[in-house]
């Protein structure tokens, strides 16, 4: 029997935040494109790129897929579900592959349909070092020694913000106490892609953390490029998706001005009123002409509105709905428009509009996770849903894609900061944005949505947060960001770049982008912009409509009283079988939850219940001192004396002798099971039992 050999493996190395990175080629997925074990410390992740022979018909887009496989072996965990297998992916999984796909796109050939898919499946995760880095590095490596065509390589790293000092890819505990989490992503001439949520970070200080972290990813490209030169294989031919230039040339020779027409208004539905009545009047004319009209003329009509939008604003500083470059659109706020919910906003920028409510819950309603990363559960949770009338269209309402978890994840980002800690707003809560209209930048939408939810339910947020968008377009060496893009300018435009934050500084980041990367003046421009614009979305709009969080929560908000108990009196608290908190629960009409660190929440529709709970278990858990009196209740008669319960689950015993002044032949005489009775605390004896005495107790007036 033969040994199987592995001639072809290679394995490079280098480091990334002081730590050893390897990447293991030639060995595993033989079968793949392109496959790369990425080991970074004791994480692993395998990561393929694979690519269809021949190309997809009917497509008019370049069909990638990026999925970002956790698998539960990786920490040494069974999965929870029934079938004891990995099931859809997390919140965290669609955001990693989020995290891939973005900087990865826009490097593809754009006439390419033949489809791609990148896997990178984690199987061995030490916490102090995230899998998502290795990921992309994996997919950006498999990608350039592999056929597929692809104008790579790129890089990615992560920064944190440390006493004023940047980390790169902090570890486990850096992360905990770091102000910034960002991630970026670019080539060694630009960067292409950035992610961040931070603590109140300022702009230079957010532009030095990106101008560092491409420091790094210049260093990473460099390696990736000379392990493409040695083991890379040459890139295969494929079938351009056709393009019917004659079409093009026509149309944009004779039709341009209707076309401009089309275009040029601030209202959605007129503009689709119009391109629908100009598409009809096109196939009529011109079906004699051109044989594959119907099948060209979508593509077509996609160039030429790209290329009227782009001149506009390049050449004559013209926005379709008569802005000027910095103007933001029409904005309102609203709050307090449901009764029944505990907090709501609506906030509306020309026709996008999105409804947020918020929702106050109990500590036991946090969001229970299973996954692979150290993160058990969430206590504040933002929710996105954009239903397909939000854009005119007629489709059944599905599952959120990774498009609606993405936007919620960001919004949820840049509100994270200013929520206020467990131990001073003792609540789970739940924020959940309703799209009611899209005409761009919905998820900034949703973030001044979800400030003005918050507030409205009185939740006492640090600060007010507010989101904005700034596009690009880009032509050679020209370049030019305007304010607050709707859908046309998104669409045909080179870039959204979506910045939410306080007056004093960034919250969250992301940029979406469609070429192969910014420079450093466009991204402080990009900064400029959004930070003024940011700024007055708070001052003009947002403040005025609400300036300060309510003070009190809704009359339908659960009522909290927070309580701390030594952890050793947990198990008095609950009782055998859970009977001593059943009973606080069924006489207060409370729902009580305690955690191991013997912290106890109490919610309750009013405040008196959970008083009373509290004053029940406060009862239980107190240690009483020789000569406290208390009015207790007989439980048990036995001839030696009579079993008092003086607190909620805690009984002492009254020997015969301390029931009377005088000699008591028989308890019963006395007391009887049922009986109330004050009874001084004597102390605990020898054998560890709590002693009562009646006759020596004072009755409380």
């Amino acid at each position: 029997m033969q040994q199987r050999q592995y001639p072809n493996m290679k394995v490079f190395e280098t480091t990334l935040g002081g730590r050893r990175l390897t990447f293991e080629t030639g060995k595993l997925a033989e079968l793949a494109n392109g496959a790369v074990l990425v080991r970074y410390g004791e994480t692993a992740v395998l990561v393929t790129a694979a690519a269809a022979a021949r190309p997809r018909d009917g497509l008019d887009y370049f069909p990638l897929s990026v999925d970002f496989e956790e698998r539960l072996y990786s920490v040494g965990r069974i999965p929870g579900s029934f079938l004891r297998r990995e099931g859809r992916p997390s919140e965290k999984a669609v955001l990693a592959s989020r995290l891939i796909d973005r900087p990865i796109r826009p490097l593809f050939p754009s006439d390419m349909r033949n489809d791609v898919a990148i896997a990178a499946t984690v199987m061995s995760l030490a916490p102090d070092n995230a899998p998502e880095i290795p990921a992309m590095l994996g997919a950006s490596l498999a990608l350039s020694i592999s056929d597929i065509p692809w104008a790579g390589p790129i890089a990615g790293v992560s920064v944190g913000l440390i006493d004023g000092q940047f980390v790169i890819n902090p570890n486990t505990a850096e992360r905990e106490i770091s102000k910034l989490q960002l991630t970026v992503a670019g080539t060694a001439q630009k960067v292409v892609m950035i992610e961040a949520g931070a603590h109140e970070v300022p702009e230079d200080t957010m532009f030095d953390a990106i101008m560092l972290a491409h420091e790094e990813i210049k260093r990473l490209c460099a390696l990736f490029e000379d392990i493409r030169r040695e083991i890379g294989k040459d890139k295969f031919s494929y079938a351009a998706f056709p393009f019917n230039q004659e079409l093009y040339d026509t149309l944009k020779e004779n039709e341009l001005d209707a076309l401009k027409h089309c275009l040029d208004t601030d209202d959605k539905n007129v503009r689709e009123e119009r391109l629908k009545a100009y598409r009809l009047d096109i196939e009529a004319r011109y079906a004699d002409r051109f044989a594959a009209l119907s099948s060209d003329l979508g593509d077509v009509l996609y160039k030429l509105q790209k290329f009227i939008v782009r001149r506009w604003l390049l050449d004559e500083n013209k926005r379709v709905d008569g802005r000027s470059l910095m103007d933001v659109r029409a904005l309102s706020a609203e709050v307090g428009l449901l009764p029944r919910v505990h907090g709501s906003g609506l906030f509306a920028r020309g026709q996008t509009q999105v409804l947020t409510t918020c929702t106050l819950g109990t500590i036991s309603d946090n969001q229970k996770l299973d996954n692979i990363f150290d993160e058990e559960s969430k206590r504040y949770m933002h929710h996105y849903n954009f239903p397909s009338y939000s854009v005119g269209e007629a489709r059944p309402s599905r599952s959120p894609g990774r498009r609606e978890i993405g936007h919620g994840a960001l919004a949820e980002r840049a509100l994270e900061p200013v929520i206020p800690p467990e131990e001073d707003f003792p609540y789970s809560i739940r924020l959940v944005s309703e799209v009611l209209s899209s005409n761009g930048s919905t998820s900034q939408g949703s973030v001044c949505g979800s400030t003005l939810a918050l507030m409205d339910a009185g939740v006492p947020i640090k600060a007010p947060v507010a989101g904005i968008s700034c596009g690009l377009v880009t032509e050679g060496d020209r370049w030019l960001t305007f304010a607050d893009i709707q859908g046309l300018e998104d669409f045909y435009g080179d870039m959204d770049f979506k910045v939410a934050g306080t007056k004093d500084g960034i919250t969250a980041i992301q940029m979406d982008l469609k070429i192969d990367g910014l420079t450093p003046e466009i991204i402080r421009s990009a900064f400029d912009i959004t930070r003024e614009a940011r700024i007055g979305i708070l001052d003009d709009i947002m403040l005025p409509c609400i300036p300060k969080p309510r003070a009190d929560l809704s009359e339908y908000a659960p009522k909290m009283v927070t309580m701390q108990i030594d952890p050793d009196k947990i198990r008095e608290v609950i009782g055998k079988g859970g009977s001593v908190i059943q009973k606080i629960v069924a006489d207060t009409g409370a729902k009580i939850d305690i955690e191991d660190d013997g912290r106890i929440f109490i919610a309750a529709i009013n405040r008196a219940a959970c008083e009373k709970a509290e004053k029940i278990i406060q009862a239980i858990v107190f240690e009483p001192q020789v000569g406290d009196m208390f009015l207790g209740k007989v439980m048990r008669v036995i001839p030696i004396g009579a079993f008092v319960e003086y607190a909620p689950g805690k009984e002492g015993m009254v020997h015969i002798s301390k029931l009377e002044n005088y000699r008591v032949a028989k308890v019963e005489d006395v007391l009887n099971v049922g009986d109330t009775c004050w009874v001084k605390y004597l102390g605990v004896d020898e054998k560890g039992r709590h002693n009562l005495s009646k006759k020596d107790a004072i009755p409380q007036g």
